[in-house]
């Protein structure tokens, strides 16, 4: 599990919605093979955002539509989000993830409270700059989906 700190300073984020990555954004390229990764893991697909502009990417489940707790889904009450990509233009990923482990990430610089959280699951992943955060952020997204996948506690 990811521990150690974020290089650098925090990327610039918006103030109002929608919640974007304004700087330390993802090479189109970077950005291009975030999206092939995360698309190629097991169980998931692509589809449109229920809750996010439409250059975004829904990570949804093949299997499961229902969340199992409403803090598991970026869109709850509707089929289970747990993340989407935000476009080229931004490069961030918003996902759910248990509280305390997002408050780690957010401690690390890796990532940042949703502006608009209901259940306080709800972060930013900041876009990745290299192939070492490529890895980092793919990590990520999969502690998401187990935490959507299992249900909040």
């Amino acid at each position: 599990m990811l521990s150690s700190p974020r290089s650098g300073a925090r990327p610039r984020t918006s103030d109002e919605g929608p919640h974007r990555q304004l700087n330390q954004r993802a090479t189109p390229g970077l950005w291009g093979t975030l999206v092939a990764r995360v698309f190629d893991l097991d169980g998931v697909e692509e589809g449109v955002s229920q809750v996010s502009p439409p250059s975004s990417r829904a990570v949804f489940f093949v299997d499961l539509t229902d969340e199992h707790a409403p803090e598991t889904s970026l869109a709850p009450g509707q089929r289970l989000e747990p993340a989407h990509l935000h476009g080229v233009q931004d490069t961030s990923v918003h996902l759910v993830l248990p509280r305390e482990r997002g408050q780690d990430l957010v401690g690390l610089r890796w990532a940042e409270p949703h502006q608009h959280a209901d259940f306080g699951t709800e972060f930013m992943i900041y876009g990745p700059r290299d192939a070492g955060e490529l890895k980092v952020v793919i990590s990520v997204i999969e502690e998401s989906l187990a935490f959507a996948r299992e249900g909040a506690p």
